[in-house]
């Protein structure tokens, strides 16, 4: 019996070594790995640079807390306020603490206290976040949430303009919803719901955790849309592995986090900053993105080409290298039959297939990995008639 709490439903796959886009199991079995640790190994695994960033860190100090002056901090927070709408950062330990950091900022900054999300939206699992999670099942079984926080439907205008009133101090919305489906936020309704926060002095909050670090080919998905956030949150692919969150804000909030405010024993910590130095160095290039938009694009291209027609597949969606393949069933059975064939991917809801490869995936590797989803989905349809 496991020492373990049974908090994650996990597939037969023990794992020795991992580099680049493959992992290796503990039975010497390979496999290809589109998942990413859950869109968190954007360079892939022990990236060359990312690696020879935490050796060096090591080998000058681990922690001495936030009541000094870290320089690497100061190098990551401009690496993102240069590359984003925002201004200031406060780091944490992960993408829940980074929304978590972002709700009370609205709070505390607007003096109000109602705060609108999204139905099937995911911002964590803290009392916080997950009450900004518009999801039942998230919050089945913990008592009542914390309070003020609404639900309206994705890319619905109509709903947003009822639901903000005096008391609103923020929306926040992922421009992509990952746990929730793989559903795109629309171009008009992003760029409307972006006046309607302007009209009523309400902050705009964009959870990039999942979507942001180069995984649509922009430094953040909201880039896309032409609109300047005041607040966006960032974790997974940040320090590509090493746990790590930010927050990042407009100056105008920056004195709304004045000393004894907020803080975070570990946030910051100098290994998970010399790693996301190595990542944004990498990442926030012009032809890195760009090669990232275009295998977007392959890929995308292949999996309407190979697998769209097939009668188990219902829709094919996406931006960037963040995919998802929804199915008439759910899907459970299919990503255990592909990891048996050698391809991790993941599900994002009970219907979805979600496709989310490191950023460094190859043309080889997606022309490896689509025949692979279209032989299990292809299986999957003959055996469902």
């Amino acid at each position: 019996m496991t020492a373990l709490f049974p908090t994650y439903k996990r597939f037969n796959l023990s794992v020795k070594r991992a580099s680049g886009t493959t992992v290796e199991d503990t039975e010497g079995k390979n496999y290809l790995d589109f998942g990413a640790g859950i869109g968190v190994c954007n360079l892939g695994h022990r990236h060359s640079d990312v690696q020879k960033a935490l050796e060096n860190q090591l080998n000058q100090y681990w922690h001495v807390s936030n009541l000094y002056h870290n320089p690497i901090q100061e190098k990551v927070a401009d690496w993102l306020a240069r590359h984003s709408s925002g201004d200031q950062v406060f780091f944490c330990n992960s993408g829940t603490e980074a929304n978590e950091a972002a709700i009370k900022l609205a709070r505390k900054a607007t003096g109000k206290n109602k705060i609108i999300s999204f139905q099937q939206s995911f911002h964590g699992r803290t009392f916080g976040s997950m009450a900004a999670t518009g999801q039942e099942k998230i919050h089945t079984g913990f008592g009542p949430v914390l309070e003020r926080f609404s639900y309206v439907p994705f890319n619905d205008i109509d709903a947003i303009k009822r639901a903000v009133d005096g008391e609103t101090a923020a929306v926040m919305m992922e421009m992509i919803q990952g746990e929730g489906g793989i559903h795109m936020a629309d171009f008009d309704f992003v760029q409307e719901l972006e006046q309607v926060c302007r009209q009523h002095d309400v902050l705009l909050i964009v959870d990039e955790i999942q979507t942001g670090i180069g995984r649509t080919g922009k430094p953040f998905a909201y880039q896309h849309y032409g609109i300047s956030p005041d607040v966006i949150t960032s974790a997974k692919g940040l320090a590509n592995g090493i746990p790590v969150g930010a927050m990042i804000a407009k100056k105008e909030l920056r004195d709304v986090f004045g000393p004894g405010s907020h803080g975070a024993t570990f946030g910051g910590n100098p290994l998970a900053m010399a790693a996301a130095e190595a990542v944004l160095n990498h990442v926030f290039q012009d032809d890195f993105l760009q090669a990232v938009t275009a295998k977007g694009e392959l890929l995308l291209n292949r999996l309407n080409a190979s697998i769209r027609q097939l009668p188990v597949v219902t829709s094919i969606r996406g931006k960037g290298l963040m995919i998802g393949i929804e199915c008439n069933q759910e899907v459970s059975s299919m990503i255990g039959k592909l990891i048996e064939k050698g391809l991790l991917v993941l599900s994002a809801g009970p219907n979805i297939i979600r496709l989310l490869p490191p950023l460094i995936v190859s043309e080889k590797e997606i022309d490896t990995a689509v025949p692979l989803l279209r032989d299990v989905l292809a299986a999957e349809a003959v055996h469902s008639q």
